[in-house]
Formats: structure tokens, C-alpha cells, sequence
């Protein structure tokens, strides 16, 4: 099996150099940007691996982001978390996973989090089922992954900066390396 660092080069540098559904970043610099911040912040690897591909939903599956703003969910975070677990644990995968539902949960528990939104990610948390309701809050909150999304998902609303730095992949090929199952088992050696 093909390593995650060099599948992820390859979808960096092809369809991750595509726009970022109404942001003023490509999809890759977002993803590195998200990364970085993720790093900046003292994120275990872990959260910087997750913070590094939580967007790769968008163009790894059968439907791309290009639905998502037409109106339709693409359900990127699931479609990532699956994609991801070839390589990651769920210390990666889950954060993936629940980025979007994160979203959906700072809106309804910080009374000042959608105001800090961008426009697109206001449109696609409508798109994507908008404020969680009290019951979903509390499901939500029991996720033993609530608060790495809930990390994850402040780093990713920091990385749409176009005036920021933008780190090379290559920069995180450490972490990406240690948390690759496929490079730790007998097989890959």
C-alpha cells in the first residue's frame, strides 16, 4: 500500500491546488494553514494529521465540494474519515469525522461563534443542518472526540487566510509518517 504522505502529495498538488468553495485559499493552502495553526497552538500530531487532511472529503469522493455549494451535503466528513482510516486511528479519523457536526455545536454553545464564521461556512452549515438542536448538543458533548473537534474546528476557520504563511506538506511529513499504520506494520518493511 501506496504510504498516506505520498497519496496526499499527489491530491495536494492535483486537486487540492483547485479553490476553496467561496474561500480566498486553495483547498491545499487551507488545509496547510489548518495545519499550521494546529501546530502554533501546541496540538498533539495527531490533531495536526487531522487538522492537515479534514477537508480531503472534498475531493477524495464521489461528490466534490462543487455539490456542497449547490445546495447538497456532500457529507465530506464522513467521506474523509473513511478514506483516512486506511492509514490513520481515530485519534485522526474522528476529529475528521466530527468537524462539521463541531461546527454545528459551537453555534449553538458560543453565542458568538457563527458571527466569526465566513460567509461560505455559514451557507454550508445551512446546507449542513444548521444549529444543533438541545439533544443533538448533548450527544455531541458525550463524543469522547467532542473536544478534539471542537479544536480542530477552530484551527480550520483560522486556516482561510490568504495574507497568512502557507508551510509546504513536506513540513508535516513527520507526524504524518508516525501516525501511518501502513508504514509500522511488517508488510511495509
Amino acid at each position: 500500500m501506496t504510504s498516506a504522505y505520498h497519496v496526499l502529495t499527489e491530491l495536494f498538488e492535483s486537486e487540492g491546488a483547485a479553490d476553496y468553495l467561496g474561500e480566498q485559499v486553495s483547498m491545499a493552502t487551507h488545509m496547510l494553514q489548518t495545519a499550521r495553526v494546529a501546530r502554533e497552538s501546541g496540538a498533539s500530531a495527531a490533531l495536526i494529521v487531522a487538522a492537515l487532511v479534514h477537508d480531503v472529503g472534498h475531493f477524495s469522493g464521489a461528490m466534490s465540494g462543487r455539490e456542497l455549494m449547490r445546495g447538497t451535503d456532500n457529507r465530506h466528513d464522513l467521506i474523509a474519515a473513511q478514506w483516512l482510516s486506511q492509514w490513520f486511528d481515530a485519534d485522526v479519523t474522528e476529529p475528521v469525522r466530527l468537524h462539521v457536526a463541531a461546527k454545528r455545536y459551537l453555534c449553538g454553545t458560543d453565542p458568538d461563534y457563527y458571527d466569526r464564521l465566513s460567509a461560505a461556512s455559514k451557507y454550508t452549515m445551512s446546507v449542513q443542518g444548521g444549529q444543533m438542536s438541545a439533544s443533538e448538543l448533548a450527544a455531541f458533548a458525550a463524543e469522547p472526540h467532542c473536544e478534539s473537534a471542537t479544536a480542530l474546528r477552530r484551527f480550520d476557520d483560522a486556516g482561510k487566510d490568504p495574507d497568512a504563511p502557507i508551510p509546504a506538506l513536506a513540513d508535516f511529513r513527520a507526524e504524518i509518517d508516525a501516525l501511518d499504520r501502513t508504514l509500522r506494520s511488517p508488510a511495509a518493511t
